[in-house]
């Protein structure tokens, strides 16, 4: 069994107390983890604050060679990381190799990115009276970035913290999710042989409610970064103070069906939306909107569909579908449908459950008010709705106070063109299901799901500072 410590200034450490990690499929022990103290925190803090010093005067060509580095390391590797993350989160070996495909793609835009950092020049003669005046910016790296992240992207979502932290020139301190510790604790040593100075990459493992206060407070800490729950980015919210933020909160995804749009392309492409990962993505497709015209033919096709998915082990090449993360995760959502039941909604297929899975689950006959509709539901369950004209379907749509991203189906130009400005989101995804994501493109909610933007190019500008230059040519 493996034992953890934490990464500290290029050097593993012990801790006092540890916890044992167990995989979400079979609940075996597969780890016992370093618990970090606050006390952890703030030494990894100060050493991230002291190896900035010179980080920060590195140049982009030397930045953007570790992380190329990075890529040539994990490109060889690939097979083991998507073990570590069938292991420890219950992701399937093809959504996990697919992952690690990503988070190459996403180190490789960083190093990209470190070489394309760039201001302007201002024209400051267009102010009245001024002649001899030059004036330009330039983007400076921030300091100290508390990253903190969730389980179920465990690699790809802390290279969108890492690789643009990095390219810009500041150092990290990350905290993983408890449930997925190992496969951050490895980019320590990826990172390590791929030249990255001691003290730039910081790791403390623990709990984020005994460590967060200290990691998103400390005075050293320029920016914090947070993928996770609604509730818990509210909370870092607002004991940031002046500190730059970026969160990533979730939401409960949509796409519309209109009636000019070819079943039989899109079906599986839906399916596989809603229940990669058994739902837990913030993009996972959790509601459809249907035209009436054609969503019994939808419905029908889409249920025949999912009945085809293959449940099972994460470690099973074949298995489409595993566990959710936790027994307590399992017993959420089985109370949610329960609910959406005894208020008139209809189980087309699936809500069948052990005390680990739930299998994929599609629901008609819902309420907007039901939670499996307005709530996050991170659970392999989609709900089909039928709605008469687009501007209702508009309107079911945006009435959420979430909005991550959304999709509309329709082979109709204006509509489309319509849906894109109308639908509250921050993407707006057409002709495909709103879990469409790479890792080069801004992303973002609006609304109760985040605040700031990922996506490398619009990451590094968040983890910077613009500082303006001006010179006094004739004095």
């Amino acid at each position: 069994m493996k034992e953890t410590k934490l990464w500290i200034n290029g050097h593993w450490e012990n801790t006092a107390e540890s916890y044992e990690l167990t995989a979400p499929y079979t609940g075996e022990v597969i780890a016992k983890v370093a618990k970090a103290t606050p006390t952890d925190v703030e030494r990894a803090i100060e050493g991230a604050h002291e190896a900035f010093q010179l980080f920060k005067k590195t140049t982009a060509y030397e930045r953007a060679e570790i992380l190329y580095k990075v890529v040539d390391i994990m490109r060889g590797r690939k097979d083991e990381f998507a073990e570590i993350i069938a292991m420890e989160a219950g992701k399937p070996l093809s959504a996990g190799l697919a992952e690690i495909d990503r988070t190459i793609a996403t180190y490789q835009f960083a190093a990209e990115a470190a070489k394309q950092s760039t201001g302007e020049t201002i024209p400051l003669d267009a102010a009245p009276g001024v002649t001899d005046r030059i004036g330009y910016t330039k983007r400076i790296p921030l300091g100290v970035v508390s990253a903190i992240s969730p389980f179920n992207f465990p690699f790809n979502l802390v290279a969108h913290k890492l690789g643009p932290a990095f390219a810009a020139g500041n150092t990290v301190v990350l905290k993983p999710a408890t449930q997925t510790p190992l496969s951050s604790i490895v980019m320590a040593e990826i990172f390590k042989e791929a030249g990255l100075p001691d003290g730039v990459l910081q790791i403390v493992t623990g709990g984020g409610r005994e460590l967060s206060d200290t990691l998103i407070t400390h005075k050293h800490v320029k920016k914090v970064t947070f993928t996770g729950s609604g509730a818990v980015g509210l909370k870092l919210k607002e004991k940031i103070g002046l500190r730059k933020i970026t969160l990533e909160l979730g939401s409960n995804a949509a796409v519309i069906v209109e009636p000019s749009t070819p079943l039989e392309k899109i079906v599986k492409r839906c399916v596989g939306g809603a229940f990669g990962f058994a739902g837990q993505v913030c993009i996972s497709l959790q509601r459809i909107y249907v035209h009436s015209s054609i969503c019994d033919e939808f419905t029908q096709a889409f249920v025949e569909e999912t009945k085809k998915l293959k449940i099972g082990d994460p470690l099973d090449k074949n298995t489409d579908v595993s566990v959710m993360i936790n027994l307590d995760e399992v017993a959420r959502i089985k109370k949610w449908i329960e609910e959406a039941k005894m208020q008139g909604a209809v189980v087309a297929t699936g809500a069948e459950f052990t005390n680990r899975i739930c299998t994929p689950t599609v629901m008609t006959n819902v309420q907007p008010d039901m939670k499996i509709v307005c709530e996050e539901t991170f659970a392999p369950i989609v709900s089909i709705v039928p709605y008469e004209t687009l501007d209702e379907a508009i309107r079911l749509v945006n009435d959420s106070k979430l909005g991550l991203n959304a999709g509309i189906y329709t082979n109709v130009l204006t509509d489309a063109m319509r849906a894109a400005d109308e639908l509250e989101a921050g993407a707006i995804i057409i002709n495909d299901i709103p879990t469409f994501r790479v890792d080069n493109m801004p992303y973002g909610g609006v609304k109760m799901s985040g605040y700031g933007r990922e996506g490398i190019q619009y990451a590094v500008e968040e983890m910077t500072e613009l500082k303006f230059i001006t010179i006094k040519t004739n004095f």
